[in-house]
C-alpha cells in the first residue's frame, strides 16, 4: 500500500476500485483516504466530503472529460441524496448520463461497467 494517498492527486489509467469505507479507498495496489473521481482519463483525489460541498468547480473534471465519459455513477455517500436540479441540468446539457446512487452501489456499478468496457465514471463521496 502506499502511503495512503493518490500520487499528486491524479493516476493516470482505468483501474477498477478494490474496496471502499473507512473514509476512503483501494485500487491498484494503493490506498486513498477521501473521496474520489474515477474517471476515463484516471483516478482524481476529490474535495467532496459530502452533499453540501458539491460545487460547479468540484464537477468540472467530470466535464472536462469530453466524449471519454458517457455515464456517471454518482455516489453520494452512505444515504441516498438528490442531486440539486442544477447540477443535473449540466449533465444532461453535457449529454452525460447520471445515475445517483449509495456510494457502495455505484462503486460496485463501476467496477462492472468498467470491466464492460463502457466510456463510465465515477464521483465518489467516501464513506466511514
Amino acid at each position: 500500500m502506499s502511503s495512503g494517498r493518490v500520487y499528486d492527486g491524479f493516476l493516470p489509467g482505468r483501474y477498477p476500485l478494490d474496496a471502499y469505507g473507512n473514509g476512503g479507498f483501494r485500487f491498484a495496489d494503493m490506498s486513498h483516504r477521501g473521496s474520489l473521481l474515477a474517471l476515463p482519463s484516471g483516478i482524481k483525489a476529490w474535495p467532496v466530503a459530502s452533499m453540501a460541498d458539491l460545487t460547479d468547480e468540484a464537477l468540472n473534471p467530470i466535464f472536462a472529460e469530453g466524449d471519454a465519459l458517457e455515464l456517471l455513477l454518482f455516489g453520494t455517500g452512505i444515504d441516498i441524496a438528490a442531486l440539486p436540479a442544477a447540477f443535473r441540468t449540466r449533465f444532461r446539457e453535457a449529454g452525460i448520463g447520471l445515475d445517483v446512487m449509495q456510494t457502495g452501489a455505484a462503486a460496485r456499478t463501476y467496477n462492472i461497467l468498467l470491466a464492460e468496457n463502457r466510456k463510465v465514471g465515477a464521483a465518489l463521496i467516501a464513506v466511514l
